[in-house]
Formats: C-alpha cells, structure tokens, sequence
C-alpha cells in the first residue's frame, strides 16, 4: 500500500509520544523531515510527552538529521500509527459499517445549535470526600489499583503552566475508600497535598501496578469524552441527546466536562477502535473530542478538588445506555426510527383522536398545506391574511382558524417591507390586533439556506415556543436539488415532515406554478417541478385566474358606486338617504343625480373624487379560483375571489361563478375566446377613431362654440341618427336641443 500522500500530521494523533523510547522519537522526526515537514510538527507533537519534552531539544536534533543511505521514512509513521488504531479509509462499497469508515449524515442525532442546553449545578452541600466516594464506587472495583496525580510541576518552557507528574498507583479502590473512612474525609491524608490552584487528577481505567503507561492499564474499561469548544451546558445536552454510555460525568473547574465513558474493550486494539468510533459520533454531533484524550491511561479531573478557586466536582454517575453494546446497537439505528406493528384488533374500540382542524374542513393541526399558484395572484398576501387569522382566531377565507401562536417565515422581502405588509393586511381587513403576540415573524432574505440545513435551526428556536402552525413564504428559496427530480424533491419535502415532527404543528409553504399555459392541466399538476409538490402535502390549495369582463366591471362600478353615494347621503343629507327608494339607491345613475341635486357643491366635489378612486380601484382588481386537494377531508366548491390589493374577498354574491378558466374550455372554445378578444380590441380601436373624428369635424366646423347636428352630418356624409348616436358615447360633447358643444 502506497502512504506517500498520506497526511502524517493526522497519523500521529494515533501514536503517543510517552509510550516510545527515545529511538522511536527520534525515528519519528527523522520520517517528518524526510517527508518534506517542518520541525514545529514534530516539536508541537512531542509536546504530548510533557513528562520529557524540554523546549529546544527538538530544534537542536532536528538540525542533526542530515539524511542517510537508508533513511527513515513516511512508512514508519504510517505503522505505528496502524499499532495505535489508524485504519485507511475503505473504498469497498456496499460495506457493513466498520470501525475506521466515515460516519454519514445517518449518524447526526443532534448538533451545538439543536440540544437543549443543560446547565449542570454546583453541589449545594460542599462534601469533598462523598465526590470521591462516589466517583470510585461508580467507576471501579473494590481491588482495582488506581491511579492519581496530586504532586505538579512547573514548566517555565510552556509559560509557567503547573502539569501532572507520574502520580501514585499503589493502592485499590477499596484501600482508598477505607482510609478516607479512616482519616474522617480528610482528602489530602489519603491522597497527598493538593496544590489548589490547579487541582488534581486521576486515571479512569485501573492499573496493574507496574506503572502509568498505556501497557499498565489492567483493563480497557473507559475512555474519556473532553470538548471545550463550546459551552458547557450545550456539552452536557449532547451528551446527553446521544445517550453515551457514561459512568461518571466530571465537571473540570474549567471550560470542559469529563465524560467516562464505558466501551469496555478486551484489549487495546479493541479499546482503539471503539474509541475512534465514539469520537466520530461525538464530532458528527456538534462535540468535537480532544483527540489527546484517547489514550487508555489518561488523566481526568478528580471530583471533590478545589482548582483555582473553583470546584471539580462529579455531576452524575451512570447515564445512558448502561453498556457500550447497548449503545452501540442504538447508534447503529438512528434510522431505524420506524413504529411498531398496530394490530387494528387492539386499536379498534380504542381509535386514537384525530389531529383537530387548524383551518375548518381544509387542514388539521401538524399536517402540512401547499398554496399554489402564477405570479401576481397574492399569494404572500394571501398567507399573511393565514398567519393573521391564526393568530387572531378569525376565518380565513371563509374558514375558521384555530387561535394560537403562528410563525411567518419571510425569505423574499427585506424586513421593513414585510412588517409593513403585515399591518398593511390587518388595517385592509379591519381586524383589531389584540393578539399581536400570537404573530411571530422571522426574515430571512440575504442569510437563508437550503431547507435542509435550514430545518434543524427552525426546529431549535422555534421549540419551545408551541406553534400551531409555520408559514414559509416562499420555498423556492431554499429548495435543496432539482426541483424536477422526485426523489430530490421526495428529500426536500421529508424536511417539512420533520418540522411538523420536531414541533408537533402544521407547515404551510408556497409554491409558483410552472411556465405556460396552464390549460388542460388538473389543479394538482399546475404546481412547478416534481409531481411529488403535489401529492406530499396533505393539503393542496391552488389558484388560477379569472379573466373579468366589461360587463363584470361595469356590474362592480354600478355596485361600488351606490354604496359611495349611499355613504355621502347619509352622512350630509340624511333625510333624503331615507326617503330614497330602494330602485333608486341600487342604481348608480339614480344615486347620482340624488348625490347631485342634494350635497353641497364641496361635498359633491369629495363625492365625485370618492367615485373616481372607486372606479379606479375597480379597474385595478383581479378575479381568482381556488380549487382544493385534500387528503383529510372532503372536496370543497371552488371559491371565487377578488384581490383587491393587499388583501382577497369571497364573492359572496356570485359574480364570477359562471366564469370559465383556460383549463375549463376546450380547444375550440379557447380559440374562439381569443378570436372574440381581438375583435373586441378592433371594435374599441374603431369606436376611438370615429370618436376622434366626431371631435376634429367639431373643431373645423364651429365658429362660436357651437355646431348643429346637421351641419356635422353634412360633412361627414352621414345621417343625423348616425351623428346623435356617437354623441351618446362622446365624453367631451353633448347634444342639447340639436346644438353640439363641449362638456
């Protein structure tokens, strides 16, 4: 096997320097330089031997390492690092997992930002000698020999740091708790003075009794799990989401806890390999390990020691899985996170309850729901009026919303115009905001990621907060793969369901319609990408528009009109609103003329421009269908909406029911639609040039102001008829009296 690429800097975290002799040491720098490294690698390295290592030795040997016939090579570090544990990645596929492969994403069970913190607590009564007690009773036998560390020396060289001689290793756990029963607790009667401004150690495999090396320890029982990159409190969750199989958790007085942990090898090849194994998991899972730790005779923090004025102290004992086997299979099947078998003979007189509704006959609670729709049909605006009636506890649409706590996920707008649109909504729809607290909002245009990555960080803050329901508007923000692909889409999806999951409440997201006609299409294949948008969802609501007619505007006019002129004669000429008869309020032109002949000429002026911004509003609208999939229950009929901006209305009245929608009509029909559309654009073409050339004849023919109808038909070479019926429908003259003049 060829080593010569191989990174000898990650091979030597498997060989301990204090297990060598002093050839071996030397071998071990000769290879580094020979290999093309500097000599900081090998002095950072030797390091680890704080017993032996003096600075500047390795500067001064490495000059004296001027090569030879027969060199020390790379291969030399590459087997001792295969002695201490290294295993070269596999490239063989479909292979069981080993000891030495990679752990994929299979394995993460948890992370930094997912745990829940646990803070862990000083002991409220201050026993040293019960920690001890404690700690060897948890993690020894009675005729263990264990070793422990109280004397230190100074290392000027390293700054003036106190570190660990040797220690003692002459004693049981048994003779160990005896004295400390003998001597009333007094700690350092049993163990020696202990230096408190760094505390002391203690090793938490036994030993034989010859020494505190590697080959010293009597039986691979342990190893300790150290990480001091984050907090401790996210440290402890960790540990504990993975269930480790912990003996003894140690607070160091520090910034790290101390995990024993049982792995329980036969020997130390074992001991290697199933440490190499919990280090992966733990750095798969946000706790990445000291890998300085891993040595079956190392050092950790004895409880019941005061250090720097702070205590070591131990935070439990037996933790998790009670074996490392036990573990072992449980890690092995996080996937494997399937239900049991029902047996619907038990199940049958005792069925569970059903999920209740979020949205009335549309979505129960912790389903998911997918609007779709073409651009510019509001669908933002149309989950902001959701989020709202969640929040609210009011009809959305027209369906009842279950009242509680909802989150907005913005990834489209920047935050001051997604707050604005938010209160834009609720002013539209003159709901008073009495539960504002129920709406949390969460921008994250410019900073978000794919869903993939973006779930777990949902699922972590949003945890303790009990949503009904999280909106996220909209996904092709964060769609992770090829929307067209299902099975990447199957993958994206399966992050919704474990939003619903984690958190126990609905998803609600939204998604564009593909390009094209929509024609001939169902609702539930309109949405773009992968068939899987469609069927995932447990609810599927989808918009297409509505083309509104002439005939429906001027229906809308006639309609919105009278309730303006209905406003001004209540308010400034009461009298008359009453008397009015009801022919008369439910005509535009009949409300008018009251308005005109009735309000002042101020009030008249407001009126007129009330008017014209209802009309323009009018003109402004856009007509909808919804139409509906769902999985929980029946069909409902389509609702017909407008949008008017920034909010959508039923049409109560039925307007637009008999409208037909491109998907609706034949091929036949759609053509004849578009055939009809261009005639109507030729007929309005027409009418505007015979209207310009009523008003030219007007401006070459009058003298004062005014023009009889028969001169205008003489030069036209038209009829009179002719010429009173395009004044009907001119908006600058009129015809009085046979007279034309200007408005």
């Amino acid at each position: 096997m060829n080593y010569k690429n191989d990174n000898l800097e990650e091979l030597l975290e498997y060989i301990d320097p204090s297990e060598l002799d002093y050839q071996q040491w030397c071998g071990i720098g000769m290879a580094l330089k020979d290999s093309g490294y500097d000599g900081s690698v090998w002095d950072t390295w030797s390091m680890r031997d704080a017993a032996r290592y003096h600075q500047g030795e390795c500067e001064k040997k490495w000059r004296s390492f001027n090569g030879s016939d027969t060199p020390v090579t790379a291969g030399t570090i590459v087997k001792m690092a295969l002695d201490g544990g290294y295993h070269p990645p596999s490239k063989a596929p479909d292979k069981v997992l080993a000891w030495d492969d990679v752990i994929g994403e299979e394995y993460t069970v948890t992370s930094a930002e997912d745990t829940q913190e646990l803070p862990i607590h000083e002991p409220k009564i201050w026993d040293p000698a019960s920690e001890i007690r404690r700690y060897l009773e948890a993690l020894f036998d009675m005729n263990d020999i264990v070793g422990y560390v109280t004397e230190v020396w100074k290392d000027e060289a390293d700054g003036g740091k106190f570190k660990p001689k040797a220690g003692s290793y002459d004693r049981t756990a048994g003779q160990l708790l005896q004295e400390l029963a003998r001597y009333g607790g007094d700690i350092e009667s049993v163990f020696g003075t202990i230096n408190e401004e760094c505390g002391a150690w203690i090793r938490f495999n036994p030993l034989n009794g010859q020494g505190v090396k590697n080959d010293c320890v009597a039986d691979y029982r342990y190893a300790l799990v150290e990480s001091d990159s984050i907090p401790v409190a996210q440290q402890n969750g960790i540990m504990h989401d993975l269930k480790l199989p912990i003996a003894a958790l140690v607070f160091t007085g520090g910034k790290s806890l101390h995990a024993i942990v049982r792995v329980e090898a036969g020997s130390f090849k074992e001991y290697r390999e199933r440490v190499e194994f919990l280090y992966k998991i733990c750095d798969k899972n946000g706790l990445h390990v000291d890998r300085n730790c891993r040595n079956p005779s190392r050092l950790s923090r004895m409880p019941g020691i005061m250090r720097n004025g702070k205590k070591q102290f131990l935070v439990e004992t037996n933790s998790g899985f009670s074996s490392w086997q036990e573990w072992k299979e449980w890690i092995e099947s996080v996937n494997d996170d399937l239900p049991d078998f029902e047996d619907m003979s038990d199940a049958w007189e005792n069925m569970p309850e059903l999920a209740p509704p979020l949205i009335e006959n549309v979505l129960r609670q912790g389903h998911k729901m997918l609007l779709a729709g073409p651009s510019k049909a509001g669908k933002s605006f149309a989950l902001i009026e959701l989020a709202i009636a969640i929040a609210e506890g009011r009809k959305w649409l027209g369906w009842q919303c279950a009242k509680g706590k909802v989150l907005y996920v913005n990834l489209e707008l920047d935050k001051a115009s997604c707050l604005h649109r938010v209160k834009d909504v609720y002013n539209a729809l003159k709901i008073p905001p009495q539960n504002l607290h129920n709406l949390r909002i969460w921008n994250l245009r410019g900073m978000t990621k794919p869903m993939d990555k973006l779930a777990p960080s949902l699922i972590w803050r949003a945890k303790r907060e009990n949503f009904l329901a999280v909106i996220i508007d909209p996904i092709y923000k964060v769609i992770t793969g090829d929307e067209n692909s299902a099975d990447q889409m199957a993958h994206f999806c399966n992050q919704f369901d474990k939003v619903c999951t984690a958190l126990g409440c609905a998803v609600i997201y939204c998604h564009h319609h593909s390009k094209g006609s929509q024609g001939g299409k169902r609702s539930m294949d309109r949405a773009s990408g992968s068939g899987v948008f469609a069927r995932d969802p447990d609810a599927l609501l989808d918009m297409v528009e509505l083309e509104l007619t002439e005939d429906i505007r001027k229906q809308l006019k006639n309609n919105e009109g009278c309730l303006v002129c209905a406003d001004y004669l209540n308010r400034y000429a009461p009298d008359v609103a009453r008397n009015a008869s009801p022919d008369d309020l439910l005509s535009r032109s009949a409300s008018m003329k009251l308005c005109c002949d009735n309000l002042s000429r101020d009030n008249y002026e407001a009126f007129k421009t009330a008017l014209s911004a209802s009309d323009a509003y009018i003109d402004s609208l856009t007509a909808w269908r919804m139409e509906g999939t769902l999985r929980e229950f029946p069909k409902f009929q389509t609702k017909n909406l407008y949008f008017r901006y920034p909010i959508h209305d039923e049409d109560k009245v039925g307007v637009l029911k008999d409208l037909q929608t491109d998907d609706m009509l034949t091929s036949y029909q759609r053509g004849a639609k578009r055939g009809h559309a261009k005639q109507s654009a030729n007929a309005k073409a027409k009418a505007a040039d015979k209207n310009a050339e009523l008003i030219n004849t007007f401006n070459a023919v009058n003298v004062d102001g005014k023009v009889s109808v028969q001169e205008i038909a003489e030069y036209l070479g038209v009829d009179r008829r002719t010429i009173e019926r395009r004044l009907q429908k001119s908006n600058e003259l009129a015809l009085e009296n046979g007279i034309v003049a200007r408005k």
